[in-house]
């Protein structure tokens, strides 16, 4: 029984650092092609490079208030299972 609930635990673990790992390198994916493309559309019309960098940094903020949230839901599935930080 014991071992079953540490088993459980150490999962529960695990499972929260790979997936704030996961969220972390998706966001630096997502945030890195957002930028490699505004440079590409600023490249080809450089007229529109402001609509363009402010579309940009409203999606890169976007992205990282969605990879904040699911850091801190990993966090919190750590902290339920008793770890502490």
């Amino acid at each position: 029984m014991l071992t079953s609930i540490l088993l459980s635990a150490g999962l529960a673990l695990m499972g929260a650092g790979i997936g704030a790992g996961i969220v972390a390198i998706g966001a630096g994916l997502g945030i890195g092609r957002i930028g490699g493309q505004a440079m590409d559309g600023i490249a080809r019309q450089p007229e529109a490079a402001g609509k363009i960098q402010t579309a940009m940094l409203i999606i890169a903020a976007l992205i990282e208030v969605v990879s904040l949230f699911a850091v801190v839901v990993c966090l919190l599935i750590a902290l339920k299972e008793g770890y502490t930080f």
